[in-house]
């Protein structure tokens, strides 16, 4: 007997500007026509399409690496809505989840690409300028068409942010990565390593808290995207108290980049630069957090619709995965009210539909 037709019903989110009453799941994907006759189960709610966190590692969690935990993290952040996941960078090999049709979809972009003693130990594969290329190459291979460096950290001789890569070894390396068809994206808190990447032709940067008029402006006319990740930016003043005593002018550099996180992501979204949403689950947070992430966009200043498209159609088409398009493999969640007017909903998924069925929370 084959599996019922989902019938769903109520406000379908189609796209930040079209709404449909209904929508079949039939053999798992996606129809806007009805099925001639068939067993159906009906969903009723606000739709919307599979949110996703674009930067999330699987296999870490604030108590250090743990590859037996994949499976847990990967549930959590499926049951908090997320169905695509984009791993910015993991020690562990986790790209069986990609094999299983209950967990999120999977996008990885292999190791962390970073030098020795400019990163958290054992995360990165660490390499020096000279074999930079190399290395980025090497990840490119393992990954699903995302490399992830580390383009700055502190630097103990200055007492402050540094950029990890001389700009000619930074720009022989984003080249590399893209004649091995994979996008680029980099860990950066300061200013300086910005204009580095962008001279580089980079794809993406994560965090982007030292973005400056000027490189708002040179982001927004190539197109590169950021990941604010903005509730991990929210453990800035932590990370500088922690570096006070050794690192005073590093300190003072966190709480200022803290202190105007929030204007910055505006000034950016109204630039023109693309934003997208991820949680940097992993590293000093736990997983499933992406409703909280979206919240974040919009005390910066972004209007709901915006951080909703940060989550859902613009993201997904970012990484290449549809949303609720006619014949679409149905990966969607279902809300109880409409996360347009209360962006907090999105904390309270009611039901959820991965890969065209219908899993349990």
């Amino acid at each position: 007997m084959s599996d019922p037709v989902l019938h769903v019903q109520g406000r379908i989110l189609v796209s930040p500007q079209e709404e449909r009453d209904e929508l079949w799941i039939i053999g798992g994907r996606i129809s806007y026509q009805a099925p001639v006759s068939a067993e159906v189960l009906s969903i009723r709610g606000h739709v919307l399409p599979g949110l996703v966190d674009a930067h999330c590692h699987l296999g870490m969690d604030p108590a250090g690496i743990d590859a037996d935990r994949i499976e847990e993290q990967a549930l959590t952040n499926r049951d908090a809505g997320t169905l695509l996941i984009r791993d910015a960078g993991t020690p562990v090999d986790d790209r069986w989840v990609q094999d299983r049709d209950d967990l999120p979809r999977l996008v990885r972009a292999a190791r962390h690409v970073g030098r020795p003693r400019r990163y958290i130990p054992g995360i990165a594969d660490e390499v020096e300028p000279e074999d930079l290329v190399d290395a980025v190459r090497r990840q490119a291979r393992d990954g699903d068409g995302w490399i992830k460096m580390v383009g700055d950290w502190i630097d103990r001789e200055r007492g402050d942010l540094a950029p990890v890569w001389p700009r000619e070894a930074l720009v022989a390396a984003v080249a590399a990565a893209h004649e091995e068809g994979a996008r680029v994206t980099a860990h950066c808190f300061g200013e300086e390593s910005l204009a580095d990447f962008a001279a580089a032709g980079t794809d993406c940067i994560e965090h982007a808290t030292g973005l400056t008029e000027e490189t708002i402006d040179v982001f927004a006319r190539q197109g590169i995207a950021i990941v604010p990740t903005l509730i991990n930016i929210a453990n800035f003043p932590d990370f500088a108290a922690a570096g006070a005593a050794k690192f005073p002018r590093y300190a003072e550099h966190m709480r200022d980049l803290y202190a105007r996180r929030y204007a910055t992501i505006a000034a950016a979204h109204e630039a023109g630069v693309p934003i997208y949403t991820g949680t940097d689950a992993g590293g000093s947070l736990p997983h499933g957090l992406i409703a909280r992430e979206v919240a974040e966009l919009i005390t910066a200043g972004l209007p709901a619709a915006a951080a909703l498209d940060a989550a859902t159609w613009a993201a997904r088409r970012w990484l290449g995965y549809p949303g609720l398009e006619e014949g679409a493999q149905a990966d969607l969640v279902v809300y109880d009210e409409d996360p347009r007017t209360d962006v907090t909903v999105l904390a309270r998924p009611r039901q959820i539909v991965l890969r065209g069925a219908l899993v349990s929370r």
